[in-house]
């Protein structure tokens, strides 16, 4: 017995995709401190614990030709940055315009997809750790060889990893989406408080926030299993992956789903049981999830527990009871909580059906869609298509290499022996945007003198390299195992790594004040970067983040009312135009929550903003419900009524965009009250289907008139904001007084995008 419980625990253990990592770190490792101790070869151990710490930044998931492919690139970048930077090094001005060349390209390399980006990253990475050495090294080839060993070994070790576990990354990913849908689920269970004064905004943004992890991840599983097909065709391997995928897809467009106004059914059933009922169905269909994650992530096969089923039984006892009430105000409500249950409980077969997906998912249209560059001609293309100053990637690019320069040139000027710490912090600190730097930064500064701190008495305590070498691998481990968890924590250790690295060359005690100052001085020049160089204000963007998510709900609901017609069919073009709706939903919730990490002057009308984003996921949720009850109706005269109404909300949403996109003050189109009155009153004999399109299309209707009048109010309170900067512009030119920036609002913050 105990030894089965041991087996369950290491197999949970090894399932968990940090532990997972963290232990391929550790091989590596030791794989380079042994023979370095043996041999005592103490110079040795830094430059190749550095190689492995660069490759295993630049690793990416794909299959074995991908993985081989994108190993020698990284190889080639590294050979590239390694080997200019002790070419160059003797030469500052040469240095100087060859560090901002390398910095701007090897960025600009992210255009061509997420896995070139890691590796332009960690290029950079591999050119700082050869400043830091190259004072040092005894010839041009010494150091360089060293951090190309250690990457190579680390490379050659996670091909091996990968030849023997080919599908734990897939198993990892599908494992992080059922994760993040129980998350999801608990904040939707929150809606069916039975109160009469339920306040659903708060509750909606929370969901929204989830939803946007659930996105992500679903994003993460759809890229995990596209490096496993050809052309979006997936290999028979990986075909039930690939059905559990699209099953996810379903829950998610149903999870998603709002079938009527919280607050009315709060309201109206605030004395009965039915929406406890509810509430606990969706928590035991998140603890479902919850097993299903563990279930994948270490390859067992997943058993549907009688929790929620007994809790879906119990719920329908609940209608059936308030049905034979026989009230007549109940009638429109009951209907909806049908709607409801009839979703969860699709819900509920779906979960049941996760581990024997082929009973699911019938459809005979299993390509993804492929959006990697796959020719040289499209990744060109790519990084050509960025080179203009709105694109964030251009702008990130350029702000980087100006401040590794400038960063450059306060070590030239303040001559600091140890300097290029600066850049090592600059490289990590400054993000695309001001709230993610401003997050980087303060952990940064924590995360180095904590590791300052503990490493001083740790020097004193452990004096002898076999001592040290053990720290070091532990150290190592520890950041690989937090770097994407608490970053914090991750910055602790790798001070300490570096502290003991350089202790080997007897320099341990020597860094810690420099190490310090340095990493002040190069926090300092990033947010200066962000805030000053091409800044990304979320403000002066996310109006147009406004209307990409309005664009998408249009296009979402377009792909929906046709297959009313024709039936229901999840074909490619759905599942795109249901996944740029949910993604451009997520971003918009990120852009919101990233202006508030801003400074105050840079941020534009909170209120109406996180408003805008409450109708927009409930305009989603109302539209995913659509989605999730796609059938074929018969009646011409229903179809006849749909199609009014989808041209309707089509026209308004049209306005929308563009009156969003351009953020001026629009007229919304003319409603027809008579085709609304219509889509409110239903008739008893209508299919249940029918009722429910044309509800759910009213209910979107009625959201349309306070979309537009939001819109209103984002644009004119711009225009009074940019109005107001350039009068305080005028004044100061006129009063000709030396302003300090830190002190003064900028009068560029607010100006309209």
């Amino acid at each position: 017995m105990q030894t089965s419980r041991l087996q369950w625990t290491l197999r949970r253990y090894w399932a968990n995709d940090r532990i997972n990592y963290s232990i391929r770190v550790f091989i590596a490792l030791v794989g380079v401190a042994l023979p370095c101790w043996y041999l005592n070869a103490k110079p040795e151990i830094t430059p190749l614990v550095l190689g492995i710490i660069a490759a295993a930044l630049a690793e990416t998931d794909d299959n074995l030709s991908g993985r081989i492919k994108a190993l020698i690139t990284t190889l080639v970048c590294f050979v590239v940055a390694a080997f200019s930077i002790e070419l160059l090094f003797p030469y500052p001005p040469l240095f100087a315009i060859g560090l901002f060349c390398s910095t701007f390209g090897f960025i600009m390399l992210g255009a061509m997809g997420p896995r070139y980006a890691s590796i332009a990253f960690a290029s950079l990475l591999l050119a700082v750790y050869t400043m830091l050495g190259a004072a040092q090294s005894p010839n041009l080839w010494y150091q360089p060889m060293l951090l190309l060993a250690g990457a190579t070994w680390y490379g050659i070790l996670s091909l091996t990893w990968h030849i023997l576990w080919p599908n734990q990354p897939v198993q990892q990913s599908l494992a992080a989406v059922f994760s993040e849908f129980a998350h999801y689920l608990d904040s939707k269970s929150k809606l069916f408080e039975p109160v009469a004064n339920l306040v659903p905004q708060p509750l909606r943004l929370e969901a929204a926030s989830k939803n946007a992890r659930v996105v992500t991840a679903l994003n993460n599983a759809k890229s995990t299993l596209l490096h496993r097909a050809r052309r979006g065709q997936p290999h028979a391997t990986g075909d039930r992956f690939l059905k559990i995928y699209f099953l996810a897809q379903d829950i998610h467009e149903r999870a998603s789903s709002s079938h009527y106004r919280y607050q009315d059914l709060a309201c109206e059933f605030q004395r009965s049981d039915v929406l406890f009922r509810f509430q606990r169905l969706l928590s035991r269909q998140a603890q479902a999830c919850r097993d299903i994650a563990r279930a994948l992530a270490m390859g067992k096969p997943y058993f549907h527990g009688a929790d929620s089923v007994r809790a879906l039984d119990e719920l329908q006892e609940s209608l059936l009871y308030l049905k034979s009430q026989n009230n007549p105000k109940w009638r429109i409500y009951l209907s909806q909580l049908d709607y409801l249950f009839n979703n969860l409980a699709t819900v509920e077969r779906q979960l049941s059906n996760v581990s024997n997906p082929d009973a699911a998912h019938t459809d005979a249209d299993t390509e993804l869609d492929d959006t990697e560059a796959r020719s040289m001609k499209d990744r060109w293309q790519r990084i050509a298509s960025q080179f203009n100053p709105g694109s964030l990637l251009f702008r990130h690019a350029l702000r980087m290499a100006i401040a590794l320069t400038v960063g450059y040139g306060c070590i030239l000027a303040l001559d600091l022996e140890r300097g290029f710490w600066i850049l090592l912090t600059i490289l990590f600190v400054c993000q695309p945007n001001y709230s993610a730097t401003r997050q980087r930064l303060k952990q940064r500064v924590i995360g180095t003198l904590a590791g300052l701190l503990i490493g001083m008495p740790l020097l004193y305590l452990f004096p002898g390299q076999e001592g040290q070498l053990v720290l070091m691998v532990l150290t190592g481990v520890l950041f690989f195992s937090f770097r994407t968890a608490n970053y914090g924590l991750a910055t602790m250790f790798i001070t300490l790594l570096v502290l003991f690295c350089f202790n080997q060359l007897g320099e341990g005690f020597a860094v810690i004040l420099p190490r310090l100052g340095d990493t002040l001085l190069g926090c300092l020049l990033a947010v200066l970067a962000v805030s000053f160089i091409l800044p990304d204000w979320q403000a002066r963007r996310l109006h147009k983040v406004m209307s990409a998510a309005v664009s998408t709900n249009r296009d979402y609901l377009g792909q929906i009312i046709g297959q009313y017609r024709i039936g229901k069919r999840d074909s490619l073009s759905y599942r795109i135009a249901r996944r740029n709706a949910h993604n451009t939903d997520a971003q918009l919730s990120t852009a919101i929550s990233n202006m508030l990490l801003e400074p105050g002057r840079y941020r534009m009308a909170t209120d109406e903003s996180f408003r805008f984003l409450t109708l927009n996921h409930a305009m989603l949720s109302y539209i995913s419900a659509l989605g999730a009850h796609r059938t074929q109706l018969d009646d011409e005269n229903t179809h006849y009524l749909v199609a009014q109404a989808h041209r309707q909300i089509h026209a308004h949403l049209d306005c929308l965009a563009e009156q969003l996109d351009g953020n001026q003050c629009t007229q919304a189109p003319e409603s027809d009250s008579e085709l609304e009155q219509r889509l409110g009153q239903w008739r008893d004999e209508d299919c249940t289907s029918a009722r429910m399109v044309l509800q759910q299309l009213h209910l979107i209707q009625r959201m349309l008139p306070e979309l537009h009048s939001l819109a209103n109010k984002l644009a004119a309170r711009t225009g009074k904001q940019a109005q107001a900067q350039a009068a305080s512009e005028s004044n100061v030119e006129s009063a000709h007084t030396d302003v300090n920036p830190d002190a003064t609002p900028s009068t560029k913050a607010k100006t309209k995008s």
